[in-house]
Parts: C-alpha cells; sequence; structure tokens
C-alpha cells in the first residue's frame, strides 16, 4: 500500500509554473480525490501523505463532486428548447347583439342596431365621459 501512494505522490505534481506553484496531473487527482472519498479517510492525513495543502485538496473533492453532481442532473433532465412558446387563453367573445337607442340631453338621438356586446362596455364607457355644457340643457 504504501508504494501506490508514494507512486501517486510522484505522478501527482507534473511541474511548476513560473509564479512557483505546481501543476498536478488530472487522472493523479482524480485518483487521490477517489481515495479520499472513501468511508473513514482522513482529508488531512492524506493530503499530508501526499505533500499537498488539505485546503487544496478539499477544493479538488468539492470541484469533483459538483461535477459529479452536473453530469448526474445532465443525464437526468432533458435539455430545455431554447425559446418556450407562450399560450394565452382564447377568450371567446359573446355572439348576442343589441340594439341600443340613445338620446343625449342636447336633444340628439342615436340609434345603434346590431352592436356587439364586448363593444357595448367601452361605448358607454365613452358616453358616459361626455361633458355636458350648461347651454344644451334644455
Amino acid at each position: 500500500m504504501l508504494e501506490t501512494k508514494s507512486a501517486l505522490s510522484r505522478r501527482l505534481v507534473i511541474g511548476h509554473r513560473c509564479d512557483g506553484r505546481c501543476r498536478y496531473d488530472p487522472i493523479a487527482k482524480r485518483e487521490l480525490v477517489q481515495s479520499c472519498l472513501q468511508p473513514g479517510v482522513s482529508i488531512a492525513r492524506k493530503a499530508l501523505e501526499h505533500g499537498i495543502n488539505a485546503n487544496l485538496l478539499r477544493k479538488w473533492i468539492n470541484h469533483y463532486q459538483a461535477a459529479a453532481r452536473d453530469t448526474q442532473a445532465d443525464e437526468l433532465v432533458p435539455p430545455l428548447p431554447a425559446f418556450v412558446p407562450v399560450l394565452t387563453p382564447v377568450i371567446k367573445s359573446q355572439t348576442c347583439e343589441a340594439m341600443l337607442s340613445i338620446t343625449l340631453v342636447n336633444g340628439v338621438q342615436m340609434t345603434l342596431q346590431a352592436i356587439d356586446l364586448a363593444e357595448l362596455s367601452p361605448l358607454l364607457n365613452t358616453l358616459a365621459h361626455l361633458p355636458c355644457s350648461a347651454s344644451t340643457r334644455g
């Protein structure tokens, strides 16, 4: 068991960057993370055994688990379409027709025949808000 750990430790660091930080082999990182996910394994001990910082190893574990969750979610949930259709309710207008006779204050008479009920409400609102002048009151 000691030989596999030292072999993993030797494979883990593959070089150094110009700022002095280590570059790590992705396959060796994955093996180390998988060994840390075993029950009863101390992450701090594994980090010490392989010569890396425990916080860095914890960061790798979090990335590994997040990637595993993302791939599982992608497999379970089908991708959503780019555009979602918007459904509007269809409102059936009433086809009843009415006849309306109006006599205004100034004596003007108006008769509307075959008026649709949907058009009746706006017409009555408009007529109700017409200004009355004192000169036309009779």
